[in-house]
């Protein structure tokens, strides 16, 4: 399995990352691609390149905007080093009180960058999934990958329309509106993530790329598809939408 999503830069897992990688390897997690958020995590992430299971993807929260340009010149600068552009994205929560036509301006220049350099987009889309899709459906973006998504199946229907992949998280547990959108979505259009530390099954517990085996088990009872065909139908997904070969 790949876990295309998770913080493996984040300081809870400063002093354990070798355990935490070895627990997820136990349970058939080969991959991880993490993703930093801003400029000092970025730099952080790429020094974890010596982890050849670790895959880098540099991006910045949407409400936290002050060094999105440094956060790009990391990009540009590092794009044959890096698997994916992100998280990037919107994030129209009430709890941000970020301005949204400048939320949209910087997406936009993420998304130009990514299709300048020919990499995919992973997608932070939180109480925004329907803005976010209007806005890469008008600048025609390709190999996006919608993180967590929290909008309505509907609205996913339409990014899988676009050829758009999903990755469900460990909190689909308790989440009947990730529950209702793995029902109607194929899973040629699934993926898996951890979201790690965030995210987890449980709440208030910290998460795991080890939990994404949670994400797996739901799939396969919501989709009545046996789990061996989940992971195998997820991780080949993985490798195609971020052009990676795992043994």
């Amino acid at each position: 399995m790949i876990d295309v999503h998770c913080h493996l830069t984040d300081n809870i897992f400063q002093d354990r990352l070798n355990q935490i990688l070895d627990e997820a390897k136990n349970i058939g997690v080969h991959a991880f691609i993490s993703s930093s958020l801003g400029v000092k995590d970025s730099i952080k992430l790429l020094e974890l390149s010596d982890y050849k299971t670790i895959y880098p993807s540099i991006g910045l929260m949407p409400y936290k905007l002050e060094d999105y340009g440094e956060v790009i010149k990391l990009i540009e600068k590092n794009s044959n080093k890096i698997i994916a552009v992100g998280e990037v994205g919107l994030d129209y929560h009430p709890s941000t009180n970020v301005d949204k036509t400048l939320q949209e301006k910087v997406f936009v220049e993420f998304i130009e960058l990514a299709k300048r350099l020919n990499l995919p987009l992973i997608i932070h889309s939180r109480s925004a999934g329907k803005y976010a899709l209007q806005i890469l459906f008008k600048y025609n973006a390709e190999r996006i990958i919608m993180h967590a998504f929290d909008g309505s199946a509907s609205q996913a229907e339409e990014g899988v329309k676009k050829g758009y992949y999903f990755s469900i998280p460990p909190s689909i547990a308790r989440s009947q509106q990730k529950q209702k959108m793995v029902k109607r979505l194929p899973i040629e259009n699934l993926l898996l993530e951890s979201d790690a530390p965030a995210l987890s099954p449980i709440p208030g517990e910290i998460n795991k790329p080890s939990n994404i085996k949670i994400s797996a088990e739901w799939i396969s009872r919501l989709k009545s598809i046996p789990i061996d065909k989940v992971e195998e139908e997820t991780t080949e997904n993985a490798q195609s939408i971020f052009r990676i070969r795992i043994l």
